[in-house]
């Protein structure tokens, strides 16, 4: 076709500048949202960040502190819980470490208890100076971050990425109550936002292929950091990792045969997925990943999907409404059925679970059935049964109290 060349070098010839102009937005729009994959959807980080704005919101904290005032129940005495614990001790001390070493189930454990410990600590005390107006325990939390951020260089070992998102998720909850409440001051602001930056959100932001409950927390931490640092390239890239990862964590009926999987696992045949999935190779709506290891690590997922759901309500995109909330919601109705004591028959795992949910159902549970009005019977004896919820010692800490019956 020897007139081929032709038109298409009359076609270039004659394109106008308004045409070249549009086809290279086009293509910086098609490059940017490859770049940052789930940009272009409702979790994409807002315009304006909120503050306080990780994981309980002031008015939310306005509810509690207002039912707490009244002597209201379950509030009242899961703010008792949380004073009489360790955590809100006004005589604590401080435990950093230059180098936090981890290894599998905490073995060798150089510091990981007491960095878990010292930012759960810092949350509980931002909480307890919202609530109480008492500003010793401002002065507390803010005395742990300036410790842990003046010295803190690095995670190493085997589970650093577990423990990096265990702690990362519960110091800037901490932070943007003192940074956006507590009038007093915090000098060390900066320094602690520098370590939040360069220790912590480079050891989460790129996820891991381990079991789920890794990713999802690490994803909380990295959620949390950026809406404490403004970072919206960060938010964007952590919740399309999170929603692919919550996607493939918790299975529903629409998603067919198989559950869901992430890229870069590999997960290309039925074998492989069950093996992924503990052996499990019945697969019916509500069912995790890790439900036939144990529904401890079970908890860990679920409640860092809560975390991480709760985090974006607040930033005003709404993923409840989502699947994410259907796989939230499921997760939490299957697992309660049978940590309520019900028997698991011969197809799920063997016949046989080992329970220890832990204190993780009170965030979903008010999102799905308070503010929604989803029936979630199981659900619903068993988070009453549990409260007040304390801390699991990990990342999970006193969600009665700042979520119980919370239309906020």
């Amino acid at each position: 076709m020897p007139n081929t060349p032709a038109p298409a070098r009359h076609r270039r010839r004659h394109r106008t500048p308004l045409l070249a102009t549009l086809a290279t937005t086009v293509t910086a729009l098609v490059a940017a949202l490859l770049a940052w994959p789930g940009a272009d959807r409702a979790d994409a980080a807002p315009s304006a960040f909120t503050h306080p704005g990780v994981t309980v919101s002031r008015s939310q904290l306005d509810f509690a502190r207002a039912k707490v005032d009244a002597g209201a129940q379950p509030w009242k005495s899961a703010y008792d819980q949380m004073l009489a614990s360790k955590y809100a001790s006004l005589t604590r001390t401080p435990k950093p470490r230059a180098t936090v070493e981890c290894g599998s189930y905490s073995n060798p454990n150089y510091g990981c208890t007491d960095e878990r410990e010292d930012a759960i600590a810092a949350y509980t005390d931002a909480l307890a100076w919202y609530l109480t107006r008492d500003e010793r325990y401002a002065k507390k939390s803010i005395e742990l971050m300036d410790a842990w951020s003046a010295t803190i260089k690095d995670h190493t070992n085997s589970n650093a990425p577990l423990q990096t998102g265990w702690a990362g998720s519960s110091w800037p909850r901490a932070a943007e109550i003192i940074a956006y409440t507590y009038s007093g001051g915090w000098a060390n602001e900066g320094r602690f936002k520098t370590m939040l930056r360069d220790v912590y959100l480079p050891e989460v932001i790129n996820g891991s292929n381990s079991n789920g409950n890794w990713e999802l927390s690490m994803m909380e931490a990295a959620v949390g950091i950026s809406v404490f640092l403004e970072d919206k390239a960060s938010y964007d890239k952590a919740m399309a990792r999170f929603r692919t990862r919550a996607a493939a964590y918790v299975y529903l009926s629409s998603d067919g045969a198989l559950p869901r999987t992430v890229p870069g696992q590999n997960l290309d045949t039925k074998d492989k997925i069950v093996k992924y999935w503990q052996g499990q190779s019945t697969f019916v709506t509500g069912l995790t990943q890790e439900t036939c290891r144990d529904f401890t690590h079970t908890g860990y997922g679920i409640s860092a999907i809560s975390h991480i759901a709760e985090t974006s309500r607040i930033q005003g995109q709404d993923l409840y409404g989502t699947d994410i909330g259907q796989r939230l919601q499921q997760a939490l109705g299957f697992q309660a059925r049978y940590e309520l004591g019900e028997a698991p028959q011969s197809w799920l795992c063997g016949g046989s679970v080992t329970r220890g949910l832990g204190p993780v159902t009170e965030v979903g549970y008010n999102a799905m059935h308070t503010r929604l009005g989803n029936g979630m019977t199981n659900t619903q004896k068993l988070t009453e049964r549990s409260r007040p919820a304390g801390s699991n010692n990990l990342f999970v800490a006193w969600e009665t109290l700042t979520h119980a019956e919370n239309p906020n």
